[in-house]
C-alpha cells in the first residue's frame, strides 16, 4: 500500500470507531480488508495495522490475522463453491482441480470449448485450462466416458481439489 492508501485506511478506522461500527469490509482490485472491532469501541491498534498492511502484498497474506482490537485479512475474492455431486449414480467419475486458479472452458477467448456436456472423452483428453500464477495448465481427464455435468463456469476461480467435471466411465 503506498502512503496516500495507509492515510486512508487510518481515517477509515478512525471514522468506524466514532460511529460504533463493528465490522467493515473494504475490496479494491485484487485487495480487501476486513475490519472487525473485537468489542464495541475498542481502539484498533493502528500501528500494527499499519506494519501488516505495509510489510504484505495483497496476496502475500493467506488467513486472517488477529490484532489486539481489530481483525483484519488481505485476501484475493473468491466465489462460493459448488455443493458436492448428489447423483443416484454413484459410478460417475470426478474429475477435480489438482491446483488453485482460473478456469477456462477454452484455449481462448471466442474459441469453442475443449468439452461440452455429452462429449465423449478419452483418458488423458484435455477438459480445460486453469491459470495459475500466469501459467495455463491443461487439466487431462482421468477416466474414458462421458461428460454428464461442469460444475464451475468460464473464468470463475477454482481451489484445490474442487470438482470440475462428472465423467460417466465406460
Amino acid at each position: 500500500m503506498n502512503p496516500e492508501e495507509m492515510k486512508e485506511l487510518k481515517e477509515l478506522i478512525e471514522f468506524l470507531k466514532e460511529n460504533k461500527i463493528g465490522e467493515f469490509d473494504l475490496e479494491r482490485g485484487d485487495l480487501k480488508v476486513r475490519i472487525k472491532f473485537a468489542q464495541e469501541g475498542a481502539a484498533a491498534d493502528l500501528a500494527s495495522l499499519s506494519r501488516l498492511l505495509a510489510a504484505a502484498p495483497a496476496a502475500a497474506v493467506a488467513a486472517p490475522v488477529t490484532l489486539p482490537a481489530v481483525q483484519a485479512a488481505a485476501v484475493p475474492p473468491t466465489a462460493a463453491a459448488p455443493a458436492p455431486v448428489e447423483s443416484d449414480d454413484a459410478s460417475l467419475h470426478i474429475v477435480k482441480s489438482p491446483i488453485v486458479g482460473t478456469f477456462y472452458e477454452s484455449p481462448g477467448p471466442g474459441t469453442p470449448a475443449f468439452v461440452k456436456v455429452g462429449d465423449q472423452v478419452e483418458h488423458g483428453q484435455v477438459l480445460c485450462i486453469i491459470e495459475a500464477m500466469k501459467l495455463m495448465n491443461e487439466i487431462e481427464s482421468d477416466a474414458s466416458g462421458e461428460i454428464v455435468k461442469r460444475f464451475v463456469q468460464n473464468g470463475q476461480p477454482v481451489e484445490y481439489g474442487q470438482q470440475l467435471f462428472a465423467v460417466r466411465p465406460r
